[in-house]
């Protein structure tokens, strides 16, 4: 893992946004359209900024890839205002409306060995012809430069990132497989993706890391945190089988 520190000065970020309603406990901030670095910056930043200036019933407030769930008791809001929900869209609209500072960067380039092809990735060659690519070129496209971190999805420490180079962008399997083994690499729309845990999956499985990124034990429990740049690294199946870790 290579950590350097970035000094970027905080600026306020240019934000355009959509609140909605999902249920009665929780709105949904909408902040773009594409799913891309820039935009994942900006569903960091508001994620922080508002856990900092919480407003009065929020308990959580969740990030994913262009959107921003804010969770809440609507005990917490007078019914004689109005809704709940309208109350504290009023109230995000007003924090958002002050302006929200840029996160400065972690700095963290964060490398995961990554054993491909084989019994380790056996939607590499599938990929590699989409693709017309050698199965080596796929893997060296895919190794090749450091993905953003947009979010934690599907189960505790699932990290997915991107942007993919475009010459690897490939849609989901036609047919999911009903087990795909902890800590499979896979891609699919323009996203790499880890399985934390065994699991069903759709995705195209090229490689397996020997990592557990997730372990209830440390603190923080996961390995990564949002703001990392992911640098895959090749390995071979022997580095696989010596550094394979354990999973709680």
């Amino acid at each position: 893992m290579v950590v350097k520190t970035l000094r970027t000065p905080p600026s306020l970020l240019s934000l355009d946004w959509q609140i909605e309603p999902v249920g009665e406990r929780c709105l949904l901030i909408r902040l773009g359209q594409r799913v891309d670095p820039a935009t994942s910056r900006v569903v960091h930043a508001v994620t922080a900024h508002l856990m900092d200036h919480r407003p009065p019933g929020v308990v959580d407030v969740v990030p994913s890839f262009t959107t921003v769930a804010v969770h809440f008791h609507p005990a917490a809001y007078a019914r004689r205002r109005g809704l709940p929900s309208i109350q504290l869209t009023r109230q995000i609209e007003r924090i958002l409306g002050r302006g929200v500072p840029a996160l400065p960067a972690t700095g963290r380039v964060v490398e995961i060995p990554a054993c491909y092809g084989g019994e380790f990735g056996p939607d590499l060659d599938d990929v590699a012809r989409q693709c017309r690519l050698a199965p080596d070129e796929v893997i060296a496209l895919h190794v090749q430069q450091p993905l953003t971190l947009y979010a934690f999805f599907f189960s505790p420490g699932n990290p997915f990132a991107g942007p993919l180079d475009n010459r690897l962008h490939v849609p989901r399997r036609s047919t999911p497989r009903t087990r795909v083994e902890a800590g499979s690499v896979a891609i699919a729309n323009g996203i790499s993706s880890i399985y934390q845990t065994a699991s069903p999956g759709g995705w195209n499985v090229i490689a397996r890391t020997p990592w557990n990124l997730f372990d209830v034990r440390r603190q923080p429990p996961t390995r990564l945190q949002m703001g990392d740049l992911i640098q895959f690294r090749a390995i071979s199946a022997e580095e696989f089988h010596d550094t394979l870790e354990a999973r709680s």
